[in-house]
């Protein structure tokens, strides 16, 4: 099983656009049963008590956009522990990846990357939170999902 952790700040725009598009890619591979695929903030913002906000409407209609639906998604924060559950922790941008190495503890075992690194990209994943242009972040989503589950599948073929 590979496992997967998407992060950004507050769990209710980036990080689950990423979640329900990389769920959407390997279920079309049919690599559904090979995959855990969830997301995570590093702030508690989006988080009331026992309880995080729903996916941001404007994010959510974005991925219904392209049939994808993110019913039951709930922002949750980033724990220390989840270094060791996932293979992969993959954050929108440099701020979230200072903050996901701090929250972990570091990277000794090289598992945290930037989204869009897998694009071929050296830059950060559009944030619509201030933009208000979530059709350019479900594009970059899509381009380093995409270039992750490439990655993967050259880096663990013998697994896939």
């Amino acid at each position: 099983m590979i496992k997967v952790l998407f992060i950004c700040h507050g769990n209710i725009c980036r990080s689950p656009m990423a979640e329900f598009v990389l769920k959407d890619m390997v279920e079309k591979c049919g690599l559904s049963d090979l995959f855990y695929i969830a997301s995570a903030a590093t702030s508690t913002e989006e988080i009331w008590g026992d309880r995080g906000n729903p996916v941001y409407p404007p994010a959510k209609k974005e991925l219904a956009k392209h049939g994808l639906s993110c019913e039951g998604k709930y922002a949750v924060q980033l724990k220390r522990e989840d270094y060791k559950k996932y293979d992969y922790l993959i954050g929108m941008d440099s701020a979230n990846i200072r903050n996901m190495e701090r929250m972990c503890g570091g990277d000794p075992d090289r598992k945290i990357h930037k989204l869009m690194a897998f694009a071929g990209r050296n830059r950060d994943v559009a944030d619509p939170w201030y933009t208000g242009d979530f059709r350019t972040t479900f594009n970059d989503v899509v381009d380093g999902c995409s270039g992750f589950l490439e990655c993967v599948m050259t880096e663990r073929v013998n697994e896939l």
